[in-house]
């Protein structure tokens, strides 16, 4: 009866344990560029700045770990590069588990104008199988 009892278990928890993978924590990365979008030659914009704030998030479930903050001061329109001389960066998030996290890359641009401030947020998320996130932010 025992024997029974012990093969009837084995032949159970052979495909539970068969579909159970162990996955190696991953790198994930995320390059960005930041640019202007427009010269800003005009008079209009002499005073007009904008103020940029990326964030990188680990979301798991419910759960949410920023794993990544940058604020770029604020600067005048015109100072930001072109796009062929964009700023960029690359960010690797080391021990992420593929299976179970995704990362959401927020951007947060805040435009300055004569005392009145306006708020964009956009962003990308990266989740299962893909390795790299690239977000364009053009200012």
């Amino acid at each position: 009866m025992l024997t029974a009892v012990v093969v009837l278990l084995a032949a159970w928890s052979k495909p539970i344990i068969e579909n159970i993978r162990f996955e190696k924590p991953v790198s994930k990365s995320v390059s960005f560029a930041v640019y202007k979008s427009n010269n800003y030659a005009s008079k209009i914009y002499s005073d007009a700045s904008a103020k940029l704030s990326v964030t990188i998030v680990k979301v798991r479930g419910n759960n949410r770990n920023i794993v990544w903050q940058k604020t770029y001061d604020a600067r005048l329109l015109n100072q930001y590069p072109t796009l062929a001389d964009a700023m960029s960066q690359k960010v690797v998030i080391n021990n992420v588990d593929d299976r179970h996290d995704k990362l959401e890359v927020i951007y947060t641009l805040i435009y300055s104008s004569n005392g009145s401030n306006v708020q964009l947020e956009d962003g990308t998320v990266i989740t299962r199988g893909m390795k790299e996130g690239k977000l364009f932010i053009n200012i």
